[in-house]
């Protein structure tokens, strides 16, 4: 630890003897809409000496005077070209022209290919327009399902949306938008995620090594940044499919100042659901389901030096029913008597996230990023029920029920990017964060006809406060031509009841080029997490707890190795392959029986702690350009966890561990107005808890004389995990159908999910076997599959122009 720190020290120290170079800077933006491009390759042909672009598009690139020839290249583009006699510290705006045939783009030097040569490993950048090429679900897009299709990656049960990455839980995923954290990015139980494709970016996915200016999880960080705007035109598009719509507006507020971008998205399965409802219950009835997203970004330039950003985000699911239902009959003064009950029942949930961020280039070697932050996320239930005597007028019993639980952030956070030398580029920077925890209130009211009768209360937990903030710093140094390495620190505190924890978090990844195709890789990374998420693994919906480390409830800690290597077999393809080896400490769990439900006593008392671990090695095969895109990913993985008070102690495998996984992706472009897009996935079964044997009790006499003895079954778990579900396998396919409109391009999509309909488990179960069936077997029971989805045919249209 120590030493890494002195080499830092020391490549600091040696930024004055690069005084007589010279630095070229500036951004790279697309030339016709001006969005800033993340991640460009800048570099000087000759000397194959470059630089990439950084979350806000802006480079910096350090060299000796002389004459060079200056490529800036991006997947998708066109790559310019630019000769240069360099005599003085120089701004070069690069805008670059996209390409239409894909299979004519040229990569100028193999030394651009930032998987080949970057001393980042286990990252995956997904081109969204690759996301919208792929097969949709019910007609929509989704960023989330493309990441579970990586070598790495499970998506938990058929359907949603969760990520289990390197054998960790859903709650040790990082997940950004546009630099605020989103704490559930799920709709409709997890069967979509929360990020509309029209409003995003890019985005990027680490799921190890990662850099120092990351901390807070364990196991991912998902980088999502929505779209700037169209700086010198209004442009859109829309869609409709079959459960839902949205709509996307870009363009300039002030031509080359001020742009915007909206995208609005909203299901319509309650609106076709309610004739239904209403004819069903003679109009009485109301109910249904829909979700929204919205998403608004403004963006200011005031010079080349000051620009602003402000984000917003917010979403919202919602499941609801209505009932208006008469009863008449005879009191006891043989009297008509009509009682009326309106019953009401809401389950929502939702986040809000919002960004405000000021851009400043102190000069051509330094960037500043200032960031203010706000994010909640909200769960709620609602049950009301009251009756009234529609006779005497009379008011009647009323009940009412509601539980809420979630979690609100404010936060400051600064981001500095430092080009001290041509070796050299530094990150560094802090955060401080405000959390306000709300583990869940029930809040209950009763009353009756006599107005003395009347309870109204709540209980539960309390809101607790906690405040959270972290420093860092990163250097990217390259050694030689060959080597290059990664040294970084994150260093965090968080205080909350009184207590303060700290952690230093060393990460470092390093580089070899052991030919100009062939690159070696190695990364070693502490991450430690101080927000706890409480799953109950017997209730699909959204009632996890977000929870706090407190003076009972440690952080979790992790150590991750990885080592790898890419070979670049051509200048289309690429073959990686890493392992890795994690250890976690400080997991929860609940305990024996315990939930989320009845909130009358703190949540610490319903957790346990303990260990995990996992490892396995990941091979991806992947075609980036051409006409077919792609890749072929397999992981052997195992992931295992271990409670003192859990299992008797002993290790069992994670719910969600496997031990293969495959996947292919593959996209087409037949011709401009046709592709199709492939997926296909196996892997073989989830771990689940089932009992070995039911045990009969004695037989005890009973006072009725048809049944003269009873019996009680108990369930017998022989350990948790202990079985593993059938193999999951599915192919979808997608058929884009686009032709060239006046205005625009409308486009056909037609999707099949699960193409070849097979039944994949989704959940298992015991049912009682019949008389017949226990003749033949001699088991009372047997197990039986659930499964939810045959295959599923889907269409959308959409306009863009």
């Amino acid at each position: 630890m120590s030493k890494s720190v002195i080499i830092l020290l020391l490549c600091f120290l040696t930024v004055s003897s690069f005084a007589q170079n010279l630095t070229i800077s500036g951004y790279v933006t697309d030339q016709i809409n001006g969005e800033r491009l993340l991640n460009a390759n800048v570099y000087e042909q000759k000397i194959l000496r470059g630089t990439i672009t950084n979350n806000f598009g802006f480079y910096s690139l350090t060299l000796p005077k002389g004459n060079y020839s200056i490529a800036c290249s991006f997947v998708g583009y066109e790559t310019s070209l630019l000769e240069i006699n360099l005599l003085k510290d120089t701004i070069i705006n690069f805008k670059l022209a996209a390409k239409a045939d894909l299979e004519e783009v040229t990569v100028v030097g193999q030394k651009v290919d930032s998987k080949l040569t970057s001393t980042q490993m286990s990252r995956v950048d997904i081109q969204m327009d690759k996301v919208q090429s792929l097969p949709a679900f019910l007609g929509e897009a989704d960023v989330i399902k493309t990441i579970q299709l990586l070598p790495g990656v499970q998506s938990g049960t058929e359907g949603t949306s969760g990520l289990y990455v390197r054998g960790g839980g859903p709650d040790q995923n990082l997940i950004l938008l546009d630099d605020v954290p989103v704490y559930n990015a799920d709709h409709l139980f997890g069967f979509f995620s929360v990020f509309n494709p029209d409003a995003i970016k890019s985005v990027s996915f680490y799921k190890g090594g990662f850099p120092a200016r990351f901390g807070g999880r364990l196991s991912s960080v998902l980088d999502i940044r929505m779209k700037d705007g169209n700086e010198k035109e209004l442009h859109g598009n829309f869609s409709v499919g079959l459960i839902s719509s949205k709509i996307n507006l870009e363009g300039p507020l002030v031509k080359d100042k001020t742009t915007f971008n909206f995208s609005a998205r909203r299901t319509y399965a309650d609106l076709l659901a309610q004739p239904l409802i209403k004819s069903s219950s003679k109009g009485n009835d109301a109910g249904g389901y829909f979700f929204h997203d919205l998403n608004l970004k403004i963006t200011h330039k005031f010079n080349e030096r000051n620009r602003i950003y402000l984000s917003a985000y917010n979403g919202r699911d919602k499941a609801y029913y209505r009932s208006d239902s008469k009863n008449t009959f005879k009191d006891e003064n043989n009297t008509d008597v009509t009682m009326q009950t309106k019953d009401k029942f809401s389950l929502g949930w939702g986040n809000i996230t919002t960004a405000l961020r000021w851009n400043y280039i102190f000069s051509n070697k330094l960037f500043a990023n200032t960031t203010l932050t706000y994010s909640r996320y909200l769960f709620d239930v609602m049950e009301n029920t009251t009756e009234k005597n529609i006779t005497t007028g009379q008011k009647g019993d009323e009940f009412g029920l509601n539980y809420k639980s979630g979690i609100e952030d404010f936060g400051l956070k600064m981001d500095f990017d430092y080009f001290p030398a041509p070796n050299h580029r530094v990150k560094f920077g802090g955060s401080i964060v405000d959390h306000t925890f709300k583990p869940g209130i029930l809040a209950f009211k009763e009353s009756g006809s006599d107005a003395s009768s009347k309870i109204d209360t709540a209980f539960g937990n309390p809101n607790i406060r906690a405040q959270e903030l972290y420093a860092y710093i990163e250097d990217n140094i390259d050694l030689s031509a060959r080597f290059s390495v990664n040294f970084g620190l994150h260093a965090s505190g968080f205080f909350v009841d009184n207590t303060f924890y700290q952690s230093l978090q060393p990460r470092v990844s390093a580089r070899f080029m052991a030919s100009d195709r062939l690159s070696l890789k190695a990364a070693y990374s502490k991450m430690s997490q101080n927000i706890h998420l409480l799953s109950s693994s017997t209730i699909n919906l959204p009632t996890d707890l977000w929870l706090p480390t407190t003076k009972k409830v440690k952080p979790q800690t992790s150590h991750q190795f990885a080592l790898g290597g890419v070979y670049q077999v051509n200048r289309a393809i690429d073959f990686s392959v890493e392992g890795f080896y994690k250890s976690m400490t400080n997991l929860l769990e609940y305990k024996e029986g315990a939930s989320f439900i009845g909130a009358t006593t703190g949540w610490e008392d319903k957790v346990e702690m303990g260990k995990g671990w996992s490892y396995g090695a990941e091979f991806m095969l992947e075609k980036k350009i051409g006409k077919t895109t792609g890749w072929l990913g397999y992981t052997w993985s195992k992931a295992e966890r271990q409670f003192d008070n859990l299992n008797w102690g002993q290790k069992f495998y994670a719910r969600y561990d496997r031990r293969h996984d495959v996947s292919f992706v593959m996209t087409h472009r037949f011709s401009k107005r046709f592709d199709v897009g492939l997926t296909w996935v196996y892997g073989t079964g989830n771990a689940v808890t089932l009992p070995t044997q039911v045990v009969s009790s004695a037989e005890i006499p009973t006072l009725n004389p048809n049944q003269v003895y009873f019996t009680t079954n108990y369930e017998y778990f022989e350990q948790r995990n202990n079985y593993r579900m059938p193999s999951y396998q599915r192919m979808d396919v997608g058929f884009n159908f686009h032709k060239q409109k006046k205005h625009g391009i409308r486009t056909w999509n037609l999707s099949l999910y699960n193409a070849y309909s097979r039944q994949n488990p989704f959940f298992l179960y015991f049912e009682s076997t019949s008389e017949t069936e226990y003749k033949q077997t001699g088991k009372s029971r047997k197990l039986t599959q659930l499964s939810l989805f045959p295959i599923i045919p889907s269409i959308s249209y959409s306009y863009k122009f």
